[in-house]
């Protein structure tokens, strides 16, 4: 099929995980993306997964196109009667010249051709319509916890991460952005997770699906206690997220 040619595809495996598991956006963060729009009429999501940046701002616009590659991960993705999910790629979009008033990529980018990219958003944005991408580093709980956790993300399963990771672990700033940005405020994204929801978001991860696959194992049972040494009698441990995001103007 035409439109799937070049389509990295690191997290169909693992849909139904990528859909339970992921954190959901700042409502703050997706009200002022949508501010900057200059219509409210339609949004363009590119790669959305399990369609949560889709659904969340399909509460600021009449209407929601989320496209992803991956049929896999839109069985999964979230419902919404001002959603319509298409199976597409952000170098291809299914979307009529100068009808889109914003299109967004909600931790995603760094998996675009950005030159195919960018040269779409152009043709689909209205005048003055906005592109915004973000994506969120690594979460941060603590001395002990994320001194574990940044083991595992880096000699446990590090040469399993594709080689685009390096553009989120540089916040964004070394994608090709040829946009008039605008300067944004800083976001955060915080959730207060259990042992369980931790090792299923990891489990989510491209590197621990590649380390699965070139093993024929999986890290995740041996990292359990290594956690679950420091985690708080409560039960559940508050965890950061930065978010990085980049905004510009057609």
């Amino acid at each position: 099929m035409g439109a799937r040619m070049g389509f990295k595809d690191h997290f169909s495996r693992q849909a139904a995980a990528y859909s339970r598991h992921r954190p959901s956006y700042p409502r703050e963060l997706i009200a002022y993306v949508a501010a900057q729009a200059p219509r409210r009429a339609w949004a363009l999501d590119c790669a959305t997964g399990n369609g949560q940046a889709a659904v969340a701002l399909a509460e600021h616009f009449d209407a929601v196109l989320a496209v992803d590659g991956s049929s896999r991960q839109l069985a999964h993705a979230e419902r919404h009667p001002r959603v319509r999910y298409a199976a597409a790629l952000a170098e291809q979009l299914p979307a009529r010249d100068g009808s889109v008033d914003l299109v967004a990529a909600a931790q995603a980018a760094h998996w675009f051709d950005p030159a195919r990219f960018h040269d779409e958003c152009r043709r689909v944005l209205a005048p003055g319509g906005v592109v915004a991408v973000w994506t969120y580093g690594l979460f941060r709980g603590g001395d002990a916890f994320d001194e574990v956790i940044d083991d595992f993300y880096g000699r446990v399963v590090g040469e399993d991460w594709p080689p685009e990771r390096r553009h989120v672990e540089q916040a964004y700033r070394t994608l090709p952005f040829p946009w008039d940005e605008q300067e944004t405020p800083a976001f955060e994204l915080v959730t207060d997770w259990d042992l369980d929801q931790v090792l299923g978001y990891l489990g989510s991860w491209s590197a621990v699906q590649r380390w699965r696959e070139r093993t024929g194992g999986d890290p995740l049972p041996a990292l359990r206690p290594r956690l679950a040494a420091s985690w708080p009698s409560s039960g559940a441990l508050r965890l950061r997220w930065p978010l990085h995001l980049r905004l510009g103007r057609a």
